[in-house]
Order: C-alpha cells, then sequence, then structure tokens
C-alpha cells in the first residue's frame, strides 16, 4: 500500500472502501499504525497461547483479561491515545515471551508468531514493512480470504467488548479468551483455506452467543433483571453527569459515589437501558436520558454545563467547547481528556463530581416528557401467553426486529421510515444506539404493548435471540417460520459479532444496511446471500411489500 493507513472495519469508511489518510472517527496515521502493531502481536500471541493449551496448560485470567482489553482498544470510537498503545504494546511483548518460553521449541511456527515490537513510539512508528502487519500488507492474499479473515478479527474484536463488561462485573469465561487465542492464530495460517475461516466465523458467533449469555448474567445478577419503565428524556434543574458508552459498572459506581451529593446523572447513547435495572434506578438522582445516539454527542455536549463520563467506545473527538468537561475511563482514550484510573480495582470519580458541581448544571426544568423501555427476556418472556394469544386472534400480525448499531452516514433515515411506515397491528423489538431513529416517536400500542418494545444494548441482541426462540417453541415451528424479521443496521465491530451470531442460529432472511461492509468480498458475500439469504436493504417500502407479502 502506498498510503499512509488503511482501516475499513466500521461502516463509514472513506468511500466505503477504506480510510487511507484519515479515519472517518478521527483515528490518525499514528494511532493505526499501532493498533496494526498490536493486533499483529496478539496473532503471535494468539499462536503460542495455543500451543500452551495443547500441552494442557492454563492461560492465567489476567492474562485473558488484558488480551482481551487489547482486542477492544482497537475497535472503532474507544482508544485515540498514543501512549496507551505504547503500554499496551511493552505489556504485549512481556507476556508474548513467557508464553513461548512456556510453549517450549516448535518447529515450523508460522512467518509473524515471533513478532515483537519495538518499545518507544517513534519506534514503532519507523518499522519497517512487514508482511502482514495490516490489512493490505501482504497483497498476494486471496481477497476471499482476505475477506472471511478480516470479518473473524472484526468478530473477535466485538466479543472483546462484551467480554469486557463481562468481567468488570466478575464473570469471565476462559473459553472466550481461549477461542479468541485460536482465532487470531489461525490468520497466522499460510495453509487456512476457506472453509476453515468460514467453519471459525460460525465458531465465533458459537462464542459469541455464550460470551452475550454471560454478559447478560453479569449484568441481571448485579443490577436485577430490566423492568418495564417510563424514563424520562427532558431536563431537570441542577448539576449533572452525563454517562455514555456501555460500562454498567461504571454507573453503578457513580450512582454511589454522588449520593447525597446533589449531582444528577443522565444516562446517553447505549447506557439508556440501565434506566431499567431495579439496583440502578434505585438512586433517585439517576434521572433519566439525556440526547440521543453516539454520533450527535459533538453537537449535545457543544457547551454542555455538565461533565461527561465516557465508559466505552462511541468516543469522538472532543470539541474545545467541552474538552475541560469530559472525563475517559477504563478502555477509552484521548489525548489531553482527563481519565479516571482504576486503582486496586476501584476508581474515583471525585474530579468528576466536582467538575459537575463547579459548572452548575442546567438552570431550569424542561416540561417532562417520557418514553417507555426495559423490555428485556424476563419482562417479555413474562408476557409470552399473551404475545402468542394476541397473535393467534389476529390482533398482532407480525414482529419487527429493528436495531444495530447507529452512525451518521445518510441513508440512515431508512430505519425510521421503515419504523413509521410498519402496519398498526405489528411490534417492533430494537436494541443498540439504531433505536435513537425511532424511540421518540408516538406509534402507539397493540394487544396492550406499545409497539416499540425497546429490548436493551446492542448485547441485548441475547435477549431478542431467546424471546425468538421462545415464540418458535410456543407455536411448534422452525424459528424462521414465525411473522419475524429482522432489520440491522451495523457500523462498528460488535454488530458484526452478533451478525455471526444470528448466522451461526441459522436465522434467514435480514435485512441489512444502510450500506455492506466494506471487508465482505463480492463471493463471500454471495455465499452469505445463498446460505442465509442475507439482504441488503433497499427503500422502506420495497422491503416491507416484499416481507409482509
Amino acid at each position: 500500500m502506498d498510503s499512509s493507513m488503511f482501516c475499513w472495519q466500521c461502516e463509514q469508511t472513506v468511500g466505503g472502501k477504506g480510510c487511507t489518510k484519515v479515519g472517518v472517527c478521527s483515528k490518525d496515521p499514528d494511532i493505526a499504525k499501532m493498533q496494526d502493531v498490536l493486533i499483529y502481536l496478539l496473532k503471535g500471541w494468539g499462536f503460542y497461547a495455543t500451543k500452551v493449551l495443547e500441552k494442557g496448560d492454563k492461560i492465567s485470567q489476567e492474562y485473558g483479561e488484558f488480551f482481551t482489553e487489547c482486542t477492544f482498544s482497537t475497535l472503532t470510537n474507544v482508544n485515540f491515545h498514543a501512549e496507551r498503545f505504547v503500554d499496551y504494546i511493552k505489556k504485549a511483548n512481556k507476556i508474548k515471551k513467557e508464553l513461548m518460553e512456556k510453549a517450549g521449541s516448535i518447529e515450523n511456527a508460522p512467518k509473524g508468531a515471533d513478532f515483537f515490537s519495538p518499545e518507544t513510539r517513534g519506534e514503532i512508528l519507523n518499522l519497517p514493512w512487514v508482511k502482514n502487519l495490516g490489512v493490505m500488507d501482504d497483497e498476494d492474499l486471496d481477497m476471499d480470504l482476505r475477506s472471511l479473515r478480516e470479518l473473524l478479527i472484526y468478530g473477535i474484536k466485538g466479543m472483546s467488548a462484551y467480554h469486557h463488561h463481562a468481567y468488570a462485573l466478575g464473570k469471565y469465561d476462559e473459553e472466550v479468551t481461549n477461542f479468541m487465542y485460536k482465532a487470531f492464530a489461525t490468520t497466522l495460517d499460510p495453509d487456512a483455506n476457506m472453509e476453515k475461516y468460514f467453519d471459525l466465523n460460525m465458531g465465533l458467533g458459537k462464542m459469541n452467543l455464550q460470551c452475550m449469555a454471560l454478559l447478560d448474567a453479569a449484568n441481571t445478577g448485579a443490577f436485577g433483571d430490566p423492568e418495564p419503565t417510563e424514563m424520562l428524556i427532558t431536563k431537570k434543574k441542577g448539576p449533572f453527569i452525563v454517562i455514555s458508552g456501555h460500562d454498567l459498572r461504571d454507573l453503578g459506581d457513580l450512582l454511589e459515589q454522588t449520593k447525597g451529593k446533589g449531582v444528577n446523572i443522565y444516562t446517553h447513547g447505549e447506557m439508556l437501558p440501565c434506566n431499567a435495572y431495579p439496583e440502578l434506578k434505585k438512586h433517585p438522582h439517576l434521572i433519566g436520558n439525556y440526547g440521543g445516539a453516539w454520533q450527535d454527542q459533538q453537537t449535545q455536549f457543544d457547551g454542555l454545563p455538565g461533565a461527561i463520563l465516557m465508559t466505552s467506545n462511541c468516543l469522538m473527538k472532543p470539541r474545545d467547547s467541552y474538552k475541560d468537561r469530559i472525563f475517559t475511563s477504563s478502555i477509552v482514550g484521548f489525548p489531553d481528556i482527563q481519565h479516571i484510573e482504576t486503582v486496586n480495582g476501584k476508581k474515583d470519580f471525585t474530579p468528576i463530581i466536582n467538575k459537575a458541581l463547579e459548572l452548575g448544571g442546567f438552570t431550569e426544568d424542561e416540561e417532562e416528557r417520557r418514553i417507555p423501555m426495559g423490555f428485556g427476556r424476563k419482562a417479555l418472556l413474562s408476557n409470552a401467553d399473551k404475545i402468542v394469544g394476541a397473535v393467534k386472534e389476529g390482533q398482532l400480525k407480525h414482529f419487527f426486529l429493528i436495531g444495530g448499531c447507529d452512525g451518521a452516514r445518510p441513508g440512515r433515515n431508512y430505519f425510521t421510515e421503515f419504523a413509521e411506515k410498519t402496519p398498526k397491528d405489528t411490534v417492533i423489538l430494537t436494541l443498540a444506539c439504531g433505536k435513537y431513529r425511532f424511540n421518540k416517536l408516538d406509534l402507539g400500542t397493540v394487544a396492550g404493548f406499545p409497539r416499540i418494545l425497546d429490548c436493551g444494548q446492542c448485547n441485548d441482541a441475547y435477549t431478542a435471540i431467546q424471546v425468538a426462540l421462545a415464540l418458535a417453541e410456543a407455536f411448534d415451528c422452525d424459528v424462521n417460520k414465525l411473522p419475524l424479521s429482522y432489520i440491522v443496521s451495523w457500523y462498528e465491530q460488535k454488530a458484526v459479532a452478533v451478525l455471526l451470531t444470528m448466522l451461526y442460529l441459522g436465522l434467514q432472511d435480514i435485512y441489512l444496511g444502510p450500506s455492506l461492509p466494506a471487508f465482505v468480498s463480492p463471493n463471500v458475500l454471495q455465499t452469505l446471500v445463498e446460505k442465509f439469504n442475507i439482504k441488503p436493504v433497499s427503500t422502506p417500502d420495497e422491503d416491507l411489500k416484499v416481507i409482509l407479502g
């Protein structure tokens, strides 16, 4: 490649082909190079970890968590801080060396397995060309193999986010990290063929289902099962903190540390579903939700008279108007932004609390408005008889799962228009930040249910899947025979992991948009179309006509 970087892992990549000068996400070539180096290191780590496991030894949970964190750090809109990547690379070098020694002498190790990175920023950025280091740095690789390889890597990145949130709440699964080691090791194997990569992608779908179940158990075990809730979406007078991202542990700790301090807490973006967890919403200063999806943050945070905490992916380059009041924690990083460190497993949110008090907050109450949310797995399944009865009686004709990762590229109004045009005797299940395209619309009710049922975060695709399987059992039919259609928006790598889970389960007729992944080659796309009947979205009218016959 002649360009200074190449990245095509998100939906908004330049021209639908790849970012080559600077990322649409604001990732610069230096960060892109460091992320490539880190992933290349992890591939070799995966190879030697797999050899250690084959000997019957175990890899420590500490190492598994760090591998997960490194992988998660390269997901879109997570970490833009060069020195943090230098630290990751240094530690990854050290652990990889230990694993090589533990694995012992290995004949015919693949090229790249024994790669070690320099450990200063300048040396890392001046690394000479290394074959297979970046996405396109193996120019003679078959494009379809490259496509399936990158599909696997991006799915692993997505799953690493779910695993990270799970073990933050005390739920760790070594099967997840062992699979990640194996998958990354395979990307160095010169003999890995299409069949092997396809099987690994399906294996990732299966493992991600297990990982989402783990995260579901972590979230509900810590904070109870989400329950239907009328959530405030307007402002209240007083100092406040807006918390964005996905990390329920951070929100729980922040709520405890702000008790009695006169600071209101608003969720933002994918944190919205937290307002339905009993052990979180019991705090009266968890006021409700502020703003919309992640891609609107620069406008919504512009000059905001409160403090902001970013807890996971979804960070955009902060504007100067709020750079002094935005904080990062955990995996998230950006130069010159205050970071809340984890010390002995705990975080002290005092700096962000003090900033909120200093800023003073909103000066008056807005006219109150609330929307329904909190339709998690338990809430929906407890109403399964009522739902089945409504279908059998003809009150409820069809279910639409409209959800996924949102983004800013034009064309995403498709999901708003689709929701608006769904018939009044249908229900919309929604999850992830894609919900912001229509979750404030008043579409009324059907059979006693709100027509929009918010199931939660992107990982709560697990909820939607469990509901679909329960309905299939209730109707004694294959899940693909249900009056249920999947309208999936994608932006980043967690959506890739969820899509692979849906494919692993054999779900058919998934409408995917607003554009197809650049990293999926024409031949791979054709295979997915033939095997799973994946459909690119067209127009709401045309797609509804096909779905409803």
